[in-house]
């Protein structure tokens, strides 16, 4: 089983059984509570229905206990708050112009978003097979979004103050919030032109945002803060110790940048420019959670990667204020900040890659340009996710899942721009195929090499190395699009 299921079942435990003032202390288990405490107060809920279930699982030193109830129940619970999920999803769909011409119900826009967000691939073996509780946080967020583009910001705003509170990741979506509320609610009123009406700015819009911000944040930290816990619940939620990759590298930029201090430290030993007595071994690619020095190039500082993601995101949401254009403009840059900090931020999962995946599901039904660079994206990220399925029973289940919504995320779009001569042009099908040997290399032929002993890290090198390519261009190509777009409908106004 995934090690997930025992870091919730030791979170069903921890709230069950210890008083608030220790839920962000106790360390019995390596698995300490490291989310919100909206998110912790979820688990405590959870708990007095466990009981029902297995009363042991509530039980702090039963390590790594599993018993048939106890799945059972992780397993029920996902599915359960799922339907959260699914509502967002409706409501999405509510969001999106159906205007488009459709001979047939399979083939319009709104079925179409259903299905990418409802079966996608990565979301269901996240959760489903692997074990977490991504559903009804991106329920929440897909929520948000759909007040916001319903004009309904005081409550796109609330439930994004509350997703913020049960999972701080969605952090790295809050400047597209920040700005589209500010840019769309506080000025109520635009100049012909497009820019800003000052007079327009309502003191009144800004303090009701600013009363939901505080009045969500003290329900959440105002316990911690009261009982001066509050640098500890800080110190769990940003662990800046557990170095600058997880164990499985996430494809983004700092899985480049290791590949490459990796083959400048072998070059280097080969000409002799580096002393191999003074190089740790498998500083990098020994699959632990740990802070480690690069070889040759210089080492990265979470200060680093801040003002790196900070940089990165900086373009779009430049955009996104003086060059708006609505729900749209929004969508584009969320999905901007999400690919942004997910390419430069510290110690990044690979399953965060979904947080750009499942908004960008909104925009691949409205233009050709964005359904191609969903189907490159929604490709290489879906695969990155292999290895958290690495048991040979499921080798069969991930490849036909996949295989499965990849089929259709190509044929649906293809039919719904079927004007569109290519949704992908000929280098980028080729290295989308390139998957394929891939695969088969990584999960049949190395295993069987005497590599496996002495090198285990390796195919998790090359998913990560090969799918970190496409991502990073996924990345500049809608960061080229949506700033070529801007221009534009600039040029058009003038």
């Amino acid at each position: 089983y995934s090690t997930d299921f025992e870091v919730h079942r030791n979170w069903l435990a921890i709230t069950h059984n210890l008083p608030l003032s220790q839920w962000y202390y106790e360390a019995t288990s390596e698995w300490t509570l490291d989310y919100p405490p909206f998110f912790a107060w979820f688990e405590y809920a959870l708990s007095h229905i466990a009981k029902y279930f297995d009363p042991q699982m509530l039980v702090v030193e039963n390590l790594n206990y599993t018993s048939r109830a106890t799945i059972f129940f992780q397993r029920l619970s996902v599915i359960f708050t799922d339907t959260l999920f699914i509502y967002a999803v409706h409501e999405c769909c509510r969001c999106i112009n159906g205007k488009r011409a459709a001979k047939d119900i399979l083939e319009k826009p709104t079925f179409i978003l259903a299905v990418l967000l409802l079966w996608n691939f990565g979301l269901l073996i996240v959760d489903h097979i692997h074990f977490q509780y991504n559903g009804f946080l991106f329920g929440l967020m897909l929520l948000s979004v759909a007040r916001l583009c319903q004009k309904r910001y005081l409550e796109g705003a609330l439930l994004f103050a509350v997703l913020l509170h049960f999972k701080h990741i969605y952090m790295y979506v809050a400047p597209a919030y920040g700005i589209y509320l500010l840019r769309s609610y506080c000025f109520t009123a635009n100049n012909a032109d497009g820019s800003l009406k000052w007079r327009s700015f309502s003191f009144l819009h800004v303090t009701l945002l600013g009363l939901i911000v505080c009045l969500v944040s003290a329900l959440s930290l105002g316990p911690f803060l009261v009982l001066g816990q509050l640098p500890q619940v800080i110190s769990r939620l940003f662990p800046f110790k557990r170095g600058l990759c997880h164990a499985y590298w996430a494809p983004n930029f700092w899985a480049l940048y290791n590949a490459m201090d990796k083959a400048l430290t072998i070059l280097g030993l080969k000409c002799n420019f580096l002393d191999s007595t003074k190089i740790p071994k498998a500083s990098m690619t020994g699959g632990l959670v740990q802070e480690f020095q690069h070889t040759v190039l210089p080492s990265v500082t979470p200060l680093a990667t801040l003002i790196c993601t900070f940089i990165a995101i900086l373009p779009s949401v430049f955009c996104l204020w003086f060059k708006p254009q609505g729900p749209r403009g929004f969508l584009q840059c969320l999905v901007l900040c999400a690919l942004s900090s997910f390419m430069f931020g510290w110690h990044v999962h690979e399953k965060a890659i979904l947080l750009a995946i499942l908004p960008l599901s909104l925009l691949s039904i409205q233009r050709a340009k964005d359904a191609g660079i969903y189907l490159i994206l929604t490709t290489t990220g879906h695969f990155s996710l292999f290895p958290l399925l690495f048991t040979p029973p499921e080798l069969p289940i991930k490849i036909l899942l996949m295989l499965l919504f990849t089929v259709y995320s190509f044929s649906s779009l293809k039919s719904l721009f079927r004007r569109e001569k290519y949704l992908l042009n000929w280098l980028e099908t080729i290295y989308l195929i390139q998957l394929v040997p891939l695969e088969i290399f990584c999960e049949i032929v190395f295993p069987l090499t005497p590599w496996k002993q002495h090198f285990p890290f390796v195919p998790l090198l090359l998913t990560s190395v090969y799918c970190a390519l496409g991502i990073t261009y996924s990345w500049l190509k809608l960061y080229v699009s949506v700033l070529t777009e801007r221009t534009s409908v600039r040029q058009k106004a003038e």
